[in-house]
């Protein structure tokens, strides 16, 4: 049971009851039957020496908030359930104002005379791969800054692993009691990966070092389509460190996936089983004129091919096979909209023609899937400046040839739910947790893309491209309409490195596709400048000063493959 009664305390000692537990999320419609395969959602996977299995049952421990500021709780647990031969490597924690939907991995030492799934395990092992720890650090408690002792206090541990080993995570009691030497495992180091802390937790910020403290989340601090590193769910938490987020530690360590062969990657028929049950519906807005096309479509209506010795272009054939491949963007060819009178019928896109490009790729040592869906449009539109309640619509800043956006939807490997998508955004992104998402049809969320520039969003509405606190930026409009495309039917799966697929000709031309174009726009911003108060024209000045070089001139994206 998660739910229970929980406790905060104040800053002077006394207690308040808090606001309720998060409540727990799953996905809105049941998880189905995926088809067989290897080790895909089989609820345990082989990284090695170690086996792990992903817990999603806790038992509260503490809460804690500071008062009138609730928004600002955390809640920690400790998992249950554990199969038998396994252990936990650590506890989870999360803010409390977000619904609770989380994992930690538990671990046990494979036996190395077992044969595991099918497979010999050959393993000269000198140390065990998992032992106890040999002690605990009191990291923070409650107490430090009242003299009260109550039950509902907690008190922050950090195990001290034996030589030659790694923590991987704090533990959470409520009482001065050291845990037990059971509680947690510690990994022998051969098989760890080094990672570092993101997503603060809970931060009481006092300008005595005494009361200071910190919680974070941790991940591996490499994370590439075949890094190793494998995130736990555990935290990390401190009172020496006043920075930021993003920041290596010694003090913890994740896991390393050494199985060569990550049998825990879903197989083609699994792969369209996902998309199909997961896929987003991407809606364009309602006042969108460029749209999204086919690549061949792209072709077959003309799309011309140039290089820097050739300034009569060539047209590109359906499948791209006349296009250069391989090599590096090296800026002596690009591709263009047809040079006659089909350039605007083909700069409007075909939404009909319309599909999602899948690059299927494994993440955090292929403990996780990505699926990264590519959208084509032959055109990005020019953008808007928004500068308080004034709206400027350039002629010309922000347009090109050809572009790419994408969004990502990344799956648990263990149980083949859907985790988090990451939507991207111009230079940048989000990822945006499974609970947060907005949902269509059963487990397909929406993707909203922006107008004109094609941006992913989570939900409505309009986003800034710029300083957010000055109400000056770039709009993305994002809103729904009866423009969309449903990936989960219109797609082509041209990537998967796993399972060594045929790619399309297409995908290896590494060049750009769109123009260069350098053009004078910094008059255009300097009309628009002048026509400002002047008490707001230092900070659209500094803001445009600031600003990405697409802002004075049209460079068409490069190839898409390498940049999810």
């Amino acid at each position: 049971m998660l739910g229970c009664e929980c406790f905060c305390w104040k800053w002077n000692g006394s207690y308040d009851s808090v606001s309720p537990e998060p409540e727990p999320f799953s996905l809105p419609s049941s998880i189905p039957q995926w088809p067989e395969g290897d080790g895909f959602a089989k609820g345990r996977i082989c990284i090695g020496e170690i086996e792990v299995f992903q817990v999603t049952k806790f038992e509260h421990v503490w809460s804690g908030n500071l008062v009138n500021k609730k928004s600002e709780g955390a809640c920690f647990y400790k998992p249950i359930g554990i199969p038998d031969g396994f252990f936990s490597l650590g506890h989870y924690g999360q803010p409390s104002n977000q619904p609770l939907r989380a994992f930690v991995l538990v671990a046990r030492d494979i036996d190395a005379s077992k044969q595991e799934a099918g497979r010999d395990i050959h393993i000269t092992k000198k140390l065990p791969a998992l032992q106890k720890p040999i002690n605990y650090t009191l990291v923070w408690s409650t107490n430090d800054w009242t003299e009260d002792n109550h039950d509902g206090f907690g008190y922050f541990w950090l195990p001290c692993p034996p030589q030659g080993y790694k923590a991987m995570g704090c533990v959470v009691t409520n009482k001065p009691d050291k845990p037990s030497l059971d509680e947690v495992r510690c990994v022998r180091a051969d098989l760890t990966e080094t990672c570092e802390t993101c997503n603060l937790i809970f931060n009481i910020d006092s300008k005595s070092p005494k009361f200071s403290f910190r919680v974070w989340n941790t991940r591996p601090c490499r994370r590439g389509m075949w890094s190793r590193g494998v995130s736990l769910g555990t935290f990390f938490c401190s009172t020496d460190w006043n920075s930021g987020d993003e920041m290596s530690i010694a003090a913890i360590a994740c896991l390393k996936n050494l199985d060569s062969d990550f049998h825990a990657m879903p197989n083609m028929d699994q792969i369209h089983a996902l998309i199909k049950n997961f896929g987003p519906t991407v809606f364009f807005h309602p006042d969108e004129i460029y749209l999204p096309s086919s690549v061949s479509w792209f072709f077959k209506n003309g799309a011309m091919l140039y290089q820097t010795d050739d300034p009569i272009g060539k047209s590109i054939d359906s499948k791209g096979s006349n296009l250069p491949s391989g090599g590096k963007n090296d800026g002596k060819y690009w591709i263009d909209l047809p040079n006659d009178d089909r350039e605007s019928y083909v700069k409007h896109g075909n939404i009909e023609s319309a599909e999602l490009y899948v690059h299927v790729k494994p993440a955090l040592g292929a403990t996780f899937t990505d699926i990264a869906m590519w959208v084509f449009c032959p055109f990005n539109g020019p953008s808007t400046l928004k500068v308080g309640m004034v709206n400027f619509a350039f002629n010309k800043v922000g347009q090109h040839v050809g572009d790419w956006e994408h969004f990502t939807l990344r799956v648990s490997n263990f149980t083949g739910e859907l985790w988090s998508i990451y939507f991207s955004q111009h230079s940048g992104g989000e990822w945006v947790d499974a609970c947060d998402l907005e949902y269509i049809e059963g487990n397909k969320a929406i993707v909203y893309s922006s107008k004109s520039g094609h941006a992913s969003f989570p939900h409505p509405g309009i986003y800034l491209q710029g300083p957010q606190n000055l109400g000056i930026g770039l709009r993305n409009d994002a809103a729904r309409s009866d423009l969309f495309v449903d990936s989960s039917t219109k797609y082509q799966i041209i990537a998967a490195e796993h399972l060594r697929i045929v790619e399309p000709i297409w995908l290896q031309y590494m060049r750009e596709w769109g123009p260069t174009i350098v053009y004078n726009s910094r008059s255009e911003l300097d009309k628009i400048v002048s026509l400002l108060p002047f008490f707001v024209r230092f900070s659209l000045e500094n803001f445009l000063d600031h600003f990405p070089l697409e802002l004075y001139g049209e460079e068409g994206p490069n190839w898409t493959k390498g940049k999810g």
